[in-house]
């Protein structure tokens, strides 16, 4: 399809973002997918940061990256993403947010609006020059709907020349499909031209 999903689309961008030896952080680790293919961005002279609220989503992505042999590339860290400034450090170069519940988890243990925005604010402030920072949203759940509205009334607060903001959506697909916010702050030459 000439069109990408929401969360195709956002490894794109992280596919341009990203370059061998950059540091990368994922918010909302859950089953590590997005965690391997930013340790596999970033390459052996990398590292990315993987936080998860959840032990059991942490344990997850800890067995995907043995499997693949990339462990050595992550450092896993157990709390809110609310609290990144107290977790890590940045800059980074890429950073990413899977909104919702962990596949296959308890969905009663669910990211919730002030966490996130609060996440997200910080996480600007943690964004190196030309950085990335993707936010996959679903919405197909009643949190989840919270969510999507929450930052459809927050990100277009944020200041244009300081960061830009793009909401790739499908309007006319069932099952309500997530949606994904991306963005860019000015810098260098290899941020995605958004």
């Amino acid at each position: 399809m000439l069109l990408s999903s929401s969360l195709k689309f956002s490894h794109e961008l992280m596919e341009k973002s990203l370059k061998p030896g950059d540091r990368a952080l994922d918010c909302t680790a859950g089953n590590g997918k997005d965690t391997l293919h930013l340790a596999n961005l970033v390459g052996p002279e990398g590292k990315v940061v993987a936080v998860d609220i959840q032990k059991e989503a942490l344990e997850k992505t800890k067995n995907l990256l043995q499997e693949k042999k990339v462990i050595h590339r992550v450092d896993l860290i157990q709390g809110d993403h609310r609290n990144l400034d107290e977790l890590t450090h940045g800059p980074f170069k890429v950073i990413t947010f899977n909104l919702g519940y962990l596949p296959g988890g308890d969905h009663g243990v669910v990211t919730d609006p002030e966490s996130t925005i609060l996440a997200i604010r910080k996480s600007v402030k943690m964004l190196a020059p030309g950085g990335l920072i993707t936010i996959v949203a679903y919405h197909g759940h009643p949190e989840g709907k919270a969510e999507l509205v929450a930052l459809e009334k927050f990100l277009p607060t944020l200041n244009q020349n300081e960061i830009s903001v793009l909401q790739y959506r499908f309007i006319n697909q069932a099952n309500n499909p997530p949606i994904l916010f991306a963005l860019a702050a000015p810098g260098d030459d290899h941020c995605p031209d958004l």
